[in-house]
């Protein structure tokens, strides 16, 4: 039993920051756990940013810590119940950025539903708004094609529709915190191309809902 073990909120995050990647602790650790431990309303404007980082810096050394390992339902339930401002804080690093986005955007072809898209071929191009590409945009290209999904970030093929948004608030359209048309409507969301297309696209998808 490891003094981690049973720890809750910030004191397992400040206890994450301490542990050293190949100590006997951080092999005892099983990362769904520690996922299912923390509750973002129980922290602070930083403190899911901290987690995140204390998560990555073992994942470098102890792969199983690794945000591919934690179970898509809690996965979702960390996203979904920070607050706005706590997902800034997570995006506002460039590195955690792009290891949340990485993590979502390759857990959609487990994700498509292959009932709905096997006779359908579209490409997606997502613009992220605030990264370090063309335009101040981090890009991503989704190829849904007979009930496969394919994702790359190279823009490779004519998209059926483009979509620009902020990752926060894409983070809340994949944990079913808002819906297309409410973020449309509100101006968090700009759509390029086939709009009654872009309105479904998430109805391709069986994404886990948090509890």
């Amino acid at each position: 039993m490891t003094e981690t073990v049973g720890l809750t909120g910030r004191a397992l995050v400040d206890a994450l920051e301490r542990i050293e990647p190949d100590s006997p602790e951080a092999h005892a650790l099983d990362v769904n756990e520690v996922a299912g431990a923390i509750d973002p309303k129980d922290l602070g404007k930083d403190d899911v940013r901290r987690l995140l980082a204390a998560l990555g810096r073992l994942a470098e050394s102890a792969p199983a810590f690794d945000l591919r390992k934690v179970d898509p339902a809690r996965f979702a339930n960390l996203v979904a119940r920070a607050s706005r401002t706590q997902l800034e804080s997570v995006v506002a690093e460039r590195p955690l950025r792009e290891r949340v986005l990485r993590e979502i955007f390759d857990r959609m072809g487990a994700h498509i539903r292959q009932d709905r898209a096997k006779t359908l071929h579209a490409v997606v191009h997502w613009r992220m708004s605030g990264g370090q590409g063309d335009a101040g945009y981090d890009r991503y290209e989704t190829v849904i094609s007979h009930g496969e999904c394919r994702v790359g970030r190279d823009m490779r093929e004519k998209p059926r529709v483009t979509i620009t948004i902020a990752p926060v608030d894409f983070f809340r359209l994949i944990t079913h915190q808002a819906t297309p048309a409410v973020l449309f409507v509100t101006g968090k969301i700009k759509v390029k191309g086939d709009l009654a297309f872009a309105a479904g696209l998430i109805g391709f998808f069986d994404l886990p809902k948090p509890s």
